[in-house]
């Protein structure tokens, strides 16, 4: 079965040792070679430092590389127009696939006017918006900004526009049910679950939320596989979607249909990743 992982980054999340852009980028390729994944999503992040690089940056390392393709994170709070002008040739050229925005790490709800330059600029190049949901990595993150249920002013009010919750919500996974189910436009990603792999105990819970998301919302063109890797572990998150208890042809839409038709991925680069 091919799989698309909708969400990795190559962001550095040791503080304990120091990895460049490259080196993260060939740990993402040998990990997807060795769980035969077939292609990736890179999502860049709201801020830049020495441990999280610029889109430019990771759309200059992995352009060669026809099995990433890149999400443009955005910064809410520090964009200017000259960011913006960037990401709209970028999108223009086909080197993004998508835009990610990061409200409860940011203090900002997502139907925030500010965002709707944003949502203008996906509609008019036709690539979904990746929206933070749920828990947050870091303990300085704001939980109320990142309530999937925030989601649902967006996609009431931008009906050609695609959304993606991240996460599914989680822990808020029944409201994200709901939001998915009423709005057409709206779909999920399972990524970020865990931190590093599932345990048996956490893996069961976690399956049967899943499983009745899908029971819920009927007929899963709205769910995507993603992982957050480096975050999450790659082996342990295949693992997983193999012992969801849906049909094989269910479980083959998540695992890349939905992916490929949303983000435009062509089946003709479907091929086993190589590490360079």
């Amino acid at each position: 079965m091919r799989i698309i992982d909708v969400h990795t980054h190559l962001n550095n999340y040791n503080d304990d040792k120091k990895v460049d852009l490259e080196e993260s980028l060939q740990n993402l390729l040998g990990t997807m070679d060795e769980n035969n994944v077939y292609h990736s999503l890179v999502l860049t992040s709201y801020k830049v430092n020495e441990n999280r690089p610029s889109t430019k940056d990771v759309i200059n390392a992995t352009i060669d590389h026809k099995n990433i393709s890149v999400v443009a994170g955005i910064s809410i709070q520090n964009y200017k127009e000259q960011d913006l002008r960037e990401i709209a040739d970028y999108l223009k050229d086909g080197l993004l696939k998508g835009l990610k925005l990061y409200p409860g790490y940011e203090p900002f709800y997502p139907y925030d006017k500010r965002c709707q330059v944003i949502y203008d600029l996906a509609v008019e190049f036709d690539v979904p918006v990746m929206i933070h949901s749920g828990d947050t990595y870091t303990p300085k993150g704001k939980l109320r900004f990142a309530h999937p249920l925030a989601v649902d002013d967006v996609a009431v009010d931008n009906p050609n526009l695609k959304i993606i919750i991240c996460h599914v919500g989680n822990p808020w996974i029944r409201d994200c049910m709901e939001v998915v189910y009423k709005n057409k436009n709206t779909f999920a990603d399972i990524s970020g679950l865990v931190l590093g792999d599932f345990n048996s105990k956490f893996e069961k819970f976690m399956k049967k939320q899943l499983e009745e998301m899908i029971l819920y919302a009927g007929e899963p063109r709205y769910l995507l596989y993603g992982t957050d890797y480096p975050i999450s572990n790659m082996k342990s998150y295949i693992q997983f979607l193999d012992q969801l208890k849906i049909p094989d042809d269910r479980k083959e839409k998540i695992a890349w249909k939905n992916a490929a038709e949303l983000f435009k991925i062509p089946v003709d680069v479907l091929e086993p990743a190589e590490s360079a």
